[in-house]
C-alpha cells in the first residue's frame, strides 16, 4: 500500500505506508461509544453555566468567585491536553480512554455532592484533569478506528456536529436539570454518560500498540505552563484591567514559556509535539480554523444566553429549546461538507464559506432588541450561524488530525481539543471585556438604577459581543483562504485523507 503526498503545486510523491489492518467490524459502535464521551466533555464546559446562579445561592461564594467554577475547568483541561494526548500514544488508547471516563465521574460525583465552594472548584479542576486524558484519547480512537475515506468522512461529520453543537446541548440539558431537580444535577449526570461509554469502550475496543519513546518531560512542563498562563491570564481579563499585572504577566509568561518549549521541540530526542504536525499546511490551517471558531462561538452561547434570559425573560429551560435549530442547521451542513463536499473540491471553498456565514449570523444577532420576537429575529440569525460552524468545525477536524503517523495520533488530537479550549478562554475574556466596557460607556451619565436603562445597557454589551464574535469569524474567512491548499487532498484509497508539506 501507498501513501500520495503533496510536495508543491502538481507535484505528488508517493511514499510507504505502514500495513493496517482491516477495520473493526464495529466500528460505528465505536463510534457511538466516542461520540458519547465527546459530548460529555464538550457540554460539561456550558452545563454548568445555567445551574452557577443556583449552586452560589446554596454553597454562598461570592460574585467575584464564581468565575473560578467556569476557569478551574478550563485551566486543567487546557493545560495538560498535550500530555493527556502524549500518554494515550504511549500508554495506550483504550487504557487512557477508560481512566478518563472513571476519573471523570468520581470527579464529578465530587462536584455533585460538594458542601463548600473550595470542594466544588477542586471537583471542576479534576474534571478538567481528566477530560484533558479522555478527549484526546477518544479523538485518536476515532482516527485510527475509521481509515476509509467515505467512512471516516462520516465519522468525522458526526463527530464534529457533537463538538459543534454539544455546547448548545449543555445550555438545554443544563436548563432541564437545574429547573426540574437541582444544580447537583448538572454534575451527577456525567456518572450515566461515562457509565455508558465505559461499557461500551471495554467491550468494544481493542488495546492499542504503545509507543516505545520515553515521555518529553521537560516539554510537557512547558507546554503545560505556557498553556495555564495564557488561560489563566485571560480568564484574570475578566476581573482586572488589561494593564493589570495579573493579566499582561500571565500572558507574556505563557508566550515565553510557549517559544521555549516550540524550541525545545526542535531539540528533544522524542518530543512531545513533533513540528512537523503544525508544519503540514491544512493541518496548520485547521488547527487555526478550530481556534478562532472556538472564540467566535461564544459569541452565541454566551451572550444570546443571557439574551434571552434577561433580556426576553426566558426559562432555562426555554433557552436552551431555542439553541436546537441552530445544532439542526449544524448537523445538516456538517454531513455536507465532511461527506460530499470536502471529497469533491477541497476545504479552501468550504471553510472559508462557513466562516463568512457565521459572521453573517453573528452580525445579524447585533440588531436584537427588547421587542425582537424569536421567529422572525433570533431563529434566522441561530440557523445561518448554524449553518457556518457545520462547515468550519467538522471539516477542520478532520484534516487537523489527518496524515498523523499513528504513534503520534493521540498527540495531534490533543492538539485539535487544545485549540478549541484556548480559543473559547480568549474569546470569553475579550468578549466580556469589551462587553462591560460597552455597558459602562452607555451608562455614563445616566441613571443606572432605571430599569430601562439597565436594559438598555445589556443590549450595548450584547450587541458589542457579537460584533466582535463576526470579526474573529471574518479573520478566519480571511486566514483560511490563504492558508488552505486549491483542491481535494490527495490519498491512497484505502488510507486516511493525508497532505504533507
Amino acid at each position: 500500500m501507498s501513501q500520495t503526498s503533496l510536495d508543491g503545486p502538481g507535484t505528488a510523491t508517493v511514499s510507504p505506508l505502514p500495513s493496517t489492518s482491516a477495520p473493526p467490524h464495529h466500528r460505528w459502535w465505536i463510534l457511538a461509544v466516542v461520540g458519547v464521551a465527546q459530548l460529555m466533555v464538550v457540554l460539561d464546559a456550558t452545563i454548568v453555566n445555567i445551574a452557577l446562579p443556583s449552586a452560589q445561592k446554596a454553597l454562598g461564594f461570592s460574585d467575584g468567585d464564581r468565575q473560578w467554577v467556569v476557569t478551574a475547568y478550563a485551566l486543567a483541561f487546557g493545560s495538560l491536553l498535550l500530555l493527556g494526548g502524549r500518554i494515550a500514544d504511549l500508554f495506550g488508547r483504550k487504557m487512557t480512554f477508560l481512566v478518563g471516563l472513571v476519573g471523570f465521574a468520581g470527579a464529578s460525583a465530587l462536584g455533585g455532592a460538594a458542601n463548600s465552594f473550595e470542594v466544588l472548584v477542586t471537583a471542576r479542576a479534576g474534571q478538567g484533569l481528566f477530560g484533558a486524558l479522555l478527549a484526546p484519547a477518544a479523538l485518536s480512537l476515532l482516527t485510527t478506528t475509521f481509515t476509509h475515506p467515505k467512512e471516516r468522512a462520516r465519522a468525522f461529520s458526526i463527530y464534529g456536529a457533537i463538538a459543534g453543537a454539544g455546547g448548545a446541548v449543555g445550555l438545554l440539558l443544563g436548563g432541564v436539570l437545574t429547573e426540574h431537580l437541582n444544580w447537583r444535577w448538572t454534575l451527577y449526570v456525567n456518572l450515566v454518560f461515562a457509565a455508558v461509554a465505559f461499557v461500551g469502550g471495554a467491550l468494544l475496543l481493542h488495546r492499542s500498540a504503545r509507543d516505545k519513546t520515553s515521555l518529553d518531560i521537560p516539554g510537557a512542563v512547558l507546554v503545560g505552563g505556557g498553556l495555564f498562563s495564557l488561560v489563566y491570564g485571560f480568564s484574570n481579563a475578566e476581573t482586572h484591567d488589561w494593564d493589570s499585572s495579573q493579566t499582561w504577566g500571565w500572558l507574556v509568561a505563557g508566550v515565553v514559556l510557549l517559544a521555549a518549549f516550540t524550541r525545545w521541540q526542535t531539540k528533544s530526542s522524542h518530543p512531545l509535539l513533533p513540528l512537523h504536525v503544525l508544519l503540514d499546511r491544512n493541518r496548520g490551517a485547521s488547527f487555526v480554523a478550530v481556534l478562532i471558531s472556538g472564540a467566535g462561538m461564544f459569541g452565541v452561547f454566551l451572550f444570546l444566553t443571557y439574551y434571552l434570559q434577561q433580556s426576553l425573560g426566558y426559562t432555562p429551560v426555554e433557552t436552551g429549546l431555542a439553541f436546537l435549530p441552530m445544532v439542526g442547521s449544524l448537523m445538516i451542513t456538517s454531513a455536507l461538507a465532511t461527506s460530499v463536499l470536502l471529497p469533491r473540491i477541497g476545504p479552501k471553498p468550504v471553510v472559508p464559506l462557513g466562516m463568512g456565514l457565521a459572521a453573517a449570523g453573528m452580525a445579524w444577532m447585533t440588531a436584537l432588541d427588547l421587542n425582537s420576537s424569536y421567529a422572525t429575529d433570533v431563529l434566522p440569525a441561530l440557523v445561518v450561524a448554524g449553518l457556518g460552524l457545520g462547515l468550519v468545525m467538522p471539516p477542520a477536524m478532520a484534516l487537523a488530525t489527518a496524515g498523523v503517523d499513528a504513534e503520534h495520533a493521540g498527540v495531534a488530537s490533543a492538539t485539535v481539543n487544545a485549540m478549541q479550549q484556548v480559543g473559547g478562554s480568549i474569546g470569553t475574556a475579550l468578549l466580556n471585556t469589551l462587553a462591560t466596557g460597552a455597558a459602562t460607556d452607555y451608562l455614563a451619565g445616566k441613571n443606572p438604577r432605571d430599569p430601562a436603562v439597565q436594559a438598555q445597557a445589556g443590549l450595548e454589551a450584547y450587541s458589542t459581543a457579537y460584533w466582535w464574535s463576526a470579526v474573529f469569524f471574518t479573520v478566519g474567512l480571511a486566514i483560511s483562504l490563504v492558508l488552505y491548499r486549491r483542491g481535494v487532498p490527495e490519498q491512497d484509497p484505502g488510507a486516511a485523507p493525508v497532505i504533507h508539506m
